[in-house]
């Protein structure tokens, strides 16, 4: 195995697939990076327990100026190979694979020799069908993902809550997310010939979304039994799905409420990041909202036994409703609100203090509620 290329452009190619691989595995040769050179161009391999991820060089793309003498496969160890190849002086750089898997990097004064690992050893890819794909406006897709994944639980107690379900019928994706404490859901207009329910992993769909260049218009999906593709330019990004079934979340959503607050949502994030920087001292990291509906009076109250209290009255659009107090973990709220985007308008609804109350885009109500349950407090 033997080839020449453009430097930069390799390096771009192995930033993405580097994401893939893990310093802890069990698996030692996962550790590593596949390199895998056909008369083609060359497809580089990432991968760990979780997600595989492959990006093909092709030949015929002169930006690449990939020169290839002789074909092969090698198995190199990630994190040097991709010390060595970014501190490399020259713009193009030399590979060669010798005897024993030893590899030959050179570089204009530079010279590397690191041993390599039989490719035959590494694990083969997932089989997805790729017949049946479904295509996603990358600008949406990325949307829903940022939406819904902050929801998803960091506990492995129950892991299929460490994901986002999809639901994907002929009327749509509804892509939910729920820790127990907090939920968000999000609904899109699509179509499918066919409908699936599947869970991808939170961490699965982070990586994605920092995988993908802002210059991809459409990503492919594609789903297997126990696997999904997204293929978008010329990466390939498997993830395994969680066994098991997803609670049925729509029962958790109020559909009634007895008092209604509307925001702008960059004020009240505002205001709620002020009211948390004393609330963020204390153990139960708590802050309280008190509405008056009499007055048309609404204020955030936000308290340290430690530093002391802060008191604001809020700036809202509309009030209606009854009196009501209620307490809540101020960082939910703020991921919640994070998520509408700036200078959107939206409804806070509640029904009583101990239960969950849900923010919804007044322009878009029916597709996307964010939830969050109060902390009782005495």
């Amino acid at each position: 195995m033997k080839f020449s290329i453009d430097r930069s452009k390799f390096i771009n190619q192995t930033s993405n697939v580097q994401r893939a691989i893990s310093t802890k595995t069990t698996i030692p040769i996962l550790t590593g990076m596949k390199l895998d050179l056909s008369e083609s161009g060359l497809t580089i391999t990432g991968s760990n327990s979780d997600i595989s991820i492959t990006s093909f060089i092709s030949k015929d793309d002169s930006e690449n100026d990939l020169k290839i003498e002789t074909t092969g496969s090698i198995v190199l160890p990630a994190r040097f190979f991709n010390e060595i190849i970014k501190k490399l002086p020259g713009d193009n750089f030399e590979l060669e694979v010798l005897e024993n898997n030893q590899t030959l990097i050179k570089s204009g004064v530079s010279e590397f020799t690191i041993n390599g690992l039989d490719a035959v050893n590494y694990p083969h890819l997932p089989e997805v069908e790729t017949d049946n794909q479904l295509v996603l406006p990358t600008d949406v897709f990325k949307e829903v993902v940022n939406q819904t994944v902050i929801a998803v639980s960091t506990q492995e107690s129950r892991p299929v809550l460490t994901g986002v379900n999809f639901l994907i019928t002929k009327e749509g994706l509804t892509a939910v997310a729920t820790d127990s404490h907090r939920l968000s859901q999000r609904r899109i207009n699509i179509t499918s010939d066919e409908d699936y329910n599947l869970i991808i992993p939170g961490k699965s769909l982070t990586e994605l979304v920092r995988t993908i260049s802002d210059s991809v218009k459409e990503i492919s999906m594609s789903i297997s039994e126990n696997q999904v593709l997204f293929s978008f330019d010329n990466i390939m990004f498997y993830s395994r799905l969680l066994d098991g079934r997803y609670p049925e979340t729509d029962r958790l959503i109020p559909e009634e409420s007895s008092t209604r607050l509307t925001f702008d949502s960059s004020k009240l994030l505002a205001s709620v990041e002020r009211a948390s920087l004393l609330s963020h001292e204390s153990r139960n990291n708590v802050i309280k909202l008190e509405i008056k509906a009499v007055d048309k009076k609404a204020t955030l109250y936000g308290n340290s036994p430690e530093v002391g209290t802060v008191e604001e009255v809020l700036d809202f659009d509309n009030l209606e409703g009854d009196d009501l107090e209620i307490s809540f973990n101020p960082d939910y709220l703020k991921d919640a609100l994070r998520s509408f985007g700036s200078n959107t308008t939206i409804e806070m609804s509640f029904t009583s203090p101990l239960h969950p109350f849900t923010l919804r885009p007044v322009d878009d109500r029916d597709n996307f509620v964010q939830l969050i349950t109060p902390v009782r407090t005495f």
